[in-house]
Formats: C-alpha cells, sequence, structure tokens
C-alpha cells in the first residue's frame, strides 16, 4: 500500500523507500560526523550546562557528576574546536577560565534540553522495561 511516490505504509507506520533517501535525508556520513561529538554523554551535558550563562571550569566540573577533570578538558576543547563553546580566559591572579555556550551552541541546547527532559519524564517506565526484559532473559 503506497501513500505517496517513493513511500509505503507498512503495518500502519510510514516507511521511506530506500532509493529516495538521498534526497531526504543528509548523507549518514554528515550526520555521524555531526552526532560523534554532540552524541557523547559528557559533551550533551556540558552544552546543556552553559546554555544560559558562562561557567568556570571548576564550576562545571562539580556540575557534571563523575567526569574526570581530563575529560572535562578534552570535552571543553572538543566543543570549542566545533564552534558549540567558546572560552575567555582573565588576565587575573588567580587564572580564571569561563566557558559560554556560542550561538551555535545555544541552538543545539534547545533539543538537548528536550531530550534531558524527555529522559527525565521516562526514566521509570524505561527502568521498569529493562527489569522486565531482564527478568524474562
Amino acid at each position: 500500500m503506497t501513500d505517496a511516490p517513493g513511500r509505503s505504509l507498512h503495518d500502519g507506520h510510514r516507511h521511506v523507500e530506500p532509493s529516495t533517501c538521498s534526497s531526504e535525508f543528509p548523507s549518514s556520513d554528515i550526520i555521524r560526523d555531526v552526532l560523534s561529538r554532540v552524541g557523547d554523554k559528557w559533551s550533551l551535558l556540558v552544552v546543556g550546562l552553559l546554555h544560559d550563562h558562562p561557567l568556570r571550569f571548576t564550576e562545571l566540573h562539580r556540575r557534571v557528576d563523575g567526569i574526570s577533570h581530563r575529560m572535562l578538558t578534552q570535552t571543553l576543547r572538543n566543543l570549542e574546536r566545533d564552534g558549540l563553546v567558546s572560552r575567555r580566559a582573565y588576565a587575573e591572579i588567580p587564572p580564571r577560565v569561563e566557558y559560554a555556550a556560542t550561538d551555535l551552541g545555544r541552538s543545539l541546547a534547545e533539543p538537548v534540553l528536550g531530550l534531558v527532559g524527555w529522559a527525565a519524564a521516562n526514566h521509570e517506565e524505561i527502568t521498569a522495561a529493562r527489569e522486565t526484559f531482564d527478568a524474562a532473559s
């Protein structure tokens, strides 16, 4: 059963035929390239924390539970390289460095915060589903 050229309905769900994917979706290389950076657990947390205002490294480190100093440094460098975060060093004693989301980073924060909200709202249901699945296995 079809509903439009190049599309078919299968079990009530819309299915895009493989021949039409290239014209409707970016290449998987493009998607993987971007998602490999923003899709890791630390980057999403950092972008989410920086969406409203700049934070110093130590404040970020305190707020991102479980991240090592080295991993936070690497994550911030990668996000800065990708244009999602900016770094500003102040010539003070002791030195002060702040990180802030760029316009591009703030544009990413909206879907990230939506995902965070979804995860929080559905955590119990997902945990219950896992327990049910594991018990049946």
